[in-house]
């Protein structure tokens, strides 16, 4: 049997867990908190929600929500300057993906110095990191329980994958009534992006039966509540099963790591400044359709979880109904289905593809991949 390592945070879930935040920090050793979030987790009132919990503990702070959709290496260095203007000694992110990834980010340049492009890769990280509590909102990213940093170098227009053990945050807490705040295309999008999660880090190399479990829960819940919660603003049930998948794939893919549709992504998010859930939607099927011929057996569980009838079929013919049951999910949340959609044209092909095979992510995809099969799967999703 092969030696595997498992990593979580504390997890705090469930409605009103919100008001965990700063007995949270307070046990952390907290006493100035810098709090990262985004304009519309602030315009949501969740921020000022969070500010009173804070004051309840006597915490100091320092509000910064100078981040954008995806975070670049210049807003991380702006963050930095501010947390030690501020003299804070301990991280709080609130948000989605980016927001909680751009706290991480911070953290890790407050105890290591330099820029914070010296730490693409795998552990490259030096010195323990501040506290670290983060608070979730789109159910979408797991970046809350992962060892995962993903920030934009601006300069060569590429998502940096950034993977330690030390960006795991502290403490995790997961409310699902934050989501009651979330449009239907954010929706929509953060949860292709946990079904990714799930999926990938599924059939990922990587994966253990410790991942695997969470993997195919995940992919369960997905399928039963993702419409739903889409459909309706304020179906609580749906929040929560998906508040609970996203968790559940965070936690797999931190472990199990990822695939070629994440290696391909990470690409089109710096180069076009495009949504990652989005971006993921759009590529999943065709990934899918090319990694099959090496997991037929994880396909044909993948297809169980996602509902359909596998009884009595091949391998073969049992993997071809997840592809089926994915591209009917897309269509009926209405995603972009096309890169020529969000502006990516045949000329940019060949760079990106070429970008995409050195991206960590691509190490444990269940199938070997070339330039010229990146380039070829790009061209099939314009």
């Amino acid at each position: 049997m092969q030696i595997s390592k498992f990593m979580t945070p504390e997890i705090i879930f469930g409605n009103q867990s919100l008001g965990q935040v700063g007995e949270s920090l307070r046990r952390l050793g907290a006493s100035r908190v810098f709090l990262v979030s985004d304009p519309g987790v602030a315009n949501a009132g969740w921020v000022e929600r969070i500010i009173c919990y804070l004051q309840q503990q006597r915490l100091d702070y320092h509000l910064w929500t100078n981040v954008t959709a995806n975070p670049k290496d210049y807003e991380i260095h702006a963050g930095i300057a501010e947390y030690r203007a501020k003299e804070c000694n301990a991280i709080l992110g609130v948000g989605g993906g980016s927001a909680i990834d751009a706290a991480k980010a911070i953290a890790l340049l407050a105890t290591n110095e330099g820029s914070i492009v010296q730490y693409e890769g795998v552990d490259n990280i030096q010195h323990p990191l501040p506290p670290m509590v983060m608070v979730p909102t789109t159910a979408g990213s797991g970046s809350e329980v992962s060892q995962f940093s993903i920030i934009v170098d601006s300069t060569r227009k590429v998502k940096m994958a950034i993977i330690s053990k030390s960006l795991i945050p502290d403490i995790a807490i997961i409310d699902p009534q934050t989501l009651m705040t979330k449009d239907k295309l954010l929706t929509a999008n953060t949860g292709m992006d946990v079904l990714t999660h799930a999926i990938e880090s599924y059939i990922s190399l990587a994966a253990t039966p410790l991942t695997e479990v969470h993997s195919l829960q995940a992919i369960r819940l997905i399928a039963q509540h993702l419409r739903p919660s889409v459909a309706s603003q304020y179906n609580t049930e749906a929040k929560q099963a998906m508040a609970m998948a996203s968790l559940q794939a965070g936690i797999a893919f931190s472990n199990a790591i990822l695939g070629a549709v994440h290696a391909m992504s990470h690409q089109l998010g710096g180069f076009l400044d495009a949504p990652h859930g989005e971006v993921n939607a759009i590529l999943l099927p065709h990934v899918l359709e090319y990694n099959y011929i090496a997991a037929p057996e994880k396909y044909r569980q993948i297809a169980d979880c996602l509902g359909e009838n596998t009884a009595g079929l091949s391998a073969h013919a049992a993997s071809r109904l997840t592809l089926k049951a994915v591209k009917e999910l897309v269509s009926d949340l209405e995603v972009p289905q096309s890169l020529s959609a969000i502006g990516l044209h045949p000329g940019q092909i060949d760079l990106l593809s070429s970008l995409a095979v050195l991206d960590v992510c691509m190490t444990t995809n269940p199938r070997d991949m070339t330039v010229h099969d990146v380039a070829t799967l790009f061209r099939q999703a314009l």
